[in-house]
């Protein structure tokens, strides 16, 4: 059991979410809090594969992106105690949602529409947002995967605060895991019963 200073994991910290939420900003810093490395999925599959994410949805299409993911990720959790960002499809498709909770300890960045229109269209890199207007895909894909992404252990909303206030509403998030129960109200995190 690895010691970050007040808090004690064995599992990997798996954030998830949708495309915005902020999972690599708020990962890369929560590893640097706790003394962890940070991973980012994305940044694996693309160094595996030798081509952009785009480019392999191009190529190949989701299908086989979805495959190679759920490959890239099930090596990463085979290593040390660590923060893992996952893409954001990634706790959708139910294979890799399975082998996330399985030995990860999830949690949800959970952000509202124009928060995540304001940060995805500052990056043209989307390849989910290219064909169509991105705030209608969104909307879109927040009905589909906010029911899946409830599934997650912990729920911290993530908003435009500095970085530092919500790497603690996530480490307060981790700390409580174990003691609280339901919803902690006006705390903008939830943490929930594991659903294991």
């Amino acid at each position: 059991m690895k010691s970050t200073g007040q808090l004690k994991t064995d599992r990997t910290i798996a954030l998830v979410g949708l495309m915005g939420a902020g999972k690599s900003a708020i990962g890369r810093r929560l590893g640097i809090r706790l003394g962890l490395q940070f991973i980012d999925a994305d940044f694996e599959i693309e160094s595996d594969a030798g081509k952009t994410i785009s480019d392999i949805f191009e190529l190949e299409g989701e299908k086989a992106f979805r495959k190679c993911e759920r490959r890239i990720i099930r090596r990463l959790l085979k290593r040390p105690v660590h923060v893992l960002a996952t893409g954001g499809g990634a706790f959708f498709d139910r294979e890799t949602r399975r082998l996330i909770r399985k030995k990860a300890l999830t949690i949800w960045l959970r952000a509202d529409l124009e928060t995540l229109l304001q940060r995805v269209l500052r990056r043209g890199n989307r390849p989910l947002l290219r064909d169509g207007d991105p705030r209608q895909i969104l909307a879109n894909l927040i009905n589909e995967r906010y029911p899946i992404y409830a599934l997650a252990d912990i729920v911290v909303d993530s908003v435009d605060s500095p970085h530092e206030e919500m790497i603690d509403k996530v480490v307060n998030g981790i700390a409580n895991y174990d003691r609280l129960r339901g919803l902690k109200a006006g705390s903008g995190v939830e943490v929930k019963e594991s659903q294991r």
